[in-house]
């Protein structure tokens, strides 16, 4: 009796399943806050440069002054002429703006005045964030394979806190650059782990469209609310404590949430592992004979005890020593290479659109629950592979249709250009989501708390490209949308080489990895998927369809 066949008695779609996801919820909504709390702190509104004679002005006239001059956000003026365009420039730098404040919302920025010469100040500490995430998604990773995923989970939501908090108290460069690497130690670590536990707990179907509506819908939340928190409070210091202090309750997870079975069968405890299933068991109210227990610790002793004291032991680089775990290694590096600095480019970028960025997103939060809820769909009905490698092509045409809009420059159509971006959005939703569990699922429970903290963090540190992405538009405005086209269809073609994961046994060791897709071929999941939905229009609903679950537990 293998895992999956001992939980399914134990009970993978039930109490404790359903308790997972409402904690996994939870954990959203305050992720989300703390990812995008670096975006909203450091929101730059329409600005202009003081000046005495323009006290009185209103802001429409106050534009109207500046718009005939090349940088109108940092442009100084010696003299305003009352009744004329003859305005003396000044040759001092600015050092005092007037503000047209979104919402009344007071950022970071307005407050320490870090526009112009100096917004390069905000970009300094968000990028040391971005280093605190590579940084924090190695060390966790490690340490959930070797403390377990809840430990790390906890330390991991505790860095995030320390670094929000700390943030509240930042006045110089400095102090925000530090505060920001301590906070972006916990990114993307302070969720993933979490991801993958569900993974090993959970029913494929419930996999499928559960896991996924459940992370788009509060992930959703968290973006909104982290955006009209900030407006409620009106100022960062205060949205930054209301939005860190959920981080702390997380804790709490280590007398709700059992370790994961499966990396302790790893761990070469299988007494371990029977126990928390003996949990999960009585939490879902199964009754599972001490017989059923007896064969699931036989057949661990039988096909993984001899080789748990190398998996207990074992290193990421051991996926490198074996050609198909190495060429797969490579291949979900790649894919998140790309799916990442797409993302993050397309996820942030919502300033300058002719909308206000609080607004924008928001919109973009409102296509992640269907997003969500499409991707498990699709995923349950087509499978990973094709879900995604069919939504980065998608994604890649809307990006390209964005850019031929930015193309007209003052001519275009923002509702025109919102909805495409929107799209957009919703795509790389489908598209990042899909490949993360694709890739999750890939990689074998011995390394997997390595193995997707060092994709995760060679897409983090591809996202170092983001800006300078964007900055091409100075050049030609058309071309971030073109290059994010072009990668999107080279991210769907590598999907195409590895092998699909629904409805399969997914690998425990490097050896079951090695063996995993063998004799696969790039096509295989187009045949697979059409005889599926053949056999669905032959057997409609009747005692005879095989359910997905029975199909995992077979024998491969």
């Amino acid at each position: 009796m293998d895992f999956e066949e001992i939980l399914a008695k134990c009970g993978n779609s039930s109490r404790y399943q359903f308790v997972l996801l409402a904690l996994y919820g939870y954990l959203m909504v305050v992720v989300s806050m703390h990812y995008f709390s670096q975006n909203v702190i450091s929101f730059v509104p329409d600005h202009w440069c003081y000046h005495e004679q323009l006290e009185n002005r209103t802001f429409a006239e106050i534009e109207q002054i500046y718009s005939q001059f090349e940088k109108p956000s940092c442009t100084r003026l010696e003299k305003i002429d009352e009744h004329g365009q003859n305005h003396t420039l000044s040759t001092e730098r600015c050092n005092r703006w007037i503000y047209k404040y979104d919402f009344g919302y007071k950022s970071m920025n307005t407050e320490l005045n870090w526009v112009c010469d100096e917004a390069y100040k905000a970009r300094v500490g968000q990028s040391l964030f971005f280093v605190g995430s590579v940084c924090g998604t190695l060390a966790f990773g490690l340490l959930g394979d070797r403390i377990g995923r809840i430990r790390a989970l906890i330390l991991a939501n505790w860095c995030g806190f320390l670094g929000d908090f700390s943030t509240i108290f930042a006045d110089s460069l400095t102090s925000f650059s530090v505060s920001r690497f301590i906070s972006g130690l916990a990114a993307d670590a302070n969720s993933y782990l979490m991801y993958i536990l569900i993974l090993e707990y959970v029913s494929p179907s419930l996999r499928n469209v559960g896991l996924n509506t459940v992370l788009g819908s509060f992930y959703c939340l968290g973006l909104i609310g982290a955006c009209w928190l900030a407006v409620w409070v009106g100022h960062w210091r205060i949205f930054l404590a209301c939005s860190s202090v959920p981080l702390l309750l997380v804790t709490l997870f280590y007398f709700l949430v059992q370790e994961s079975a499966q990396w302790l069968v790893t761990r070469n405890d299988v007494d371990g592992a029977i126990k928390r299933l003996e949990r999960v068991a009585k939490i879902n109210r199964r009754q599972v004979a001490a017989e059923d227990f007896k064969d699931f610790r036989s057949y661990c002793e039988q096909h993984y005890r001899k080789d748990n004291d190398k998996e207990e032991h074992a290193k990421l680089l051991d996926m490198l020593k074996t050609p198909r775990m190495r060429s797969t290694a490579f291949k979900l590096l790649l894919i998140f290479i790309i799916i990442v600095p797409c993302y993050n480019t397309i996820a942030r970028n919502v300033e300058g659109l002719g909308i206000s960025p609080f607004i924008m997103f928001s919109l973009n939060a409102l296509t992640l629950p269907p997003s969500g809820y499409l991707q498990g769909l699709l995923q349950d009905r087509m499978g990973r592979k094709a879900t995604s490698v069919g939504w980065m092509a998608i994604t890649g045409i809307f990006a390209v249709a964005a850019g031929l809009v930015i193309s007209q420059g003052s001519n275009r159509n923002v509702v025109l250009l919102v909805g495409l971006t929107m799209a957009a959005r919703f795509g790389v939703s489908i598209a990042d989501g899909a490949s993360s569990q694709f890739s999750t699922e890939l990689i074998p429970t011995s390394v997997r708390g390595r193995g997707v903290a060092v994709v995760h963090v060679a897409g983090f540190a591809a996202s170092f490209l983001s800006p300078y992405i964007l900055h091409l538009g100075t050049y030609f405005r058309p071309a971030p949308s073109i290059i994010l086209g072009l990668l999107f269809m080279c991210g769907a073609y590598v999907c195409l080489l590895l092998p699909e994961t629904r409805n399969k046994k997914l690998p425990m060791s490097l050896a079951e990895g090695e063996e995993f897709g063998r004799g696969e071929g790039v096509f295989d999941f187009l045949r697979q998927m059409l005889k599926r939905e053949g056999s669905e229009s032959e057997v409609e609903m009747g005692p005879t369809i095989v359910e997905e679950d029975t199909l995992i537990n077979k024998p491969q």
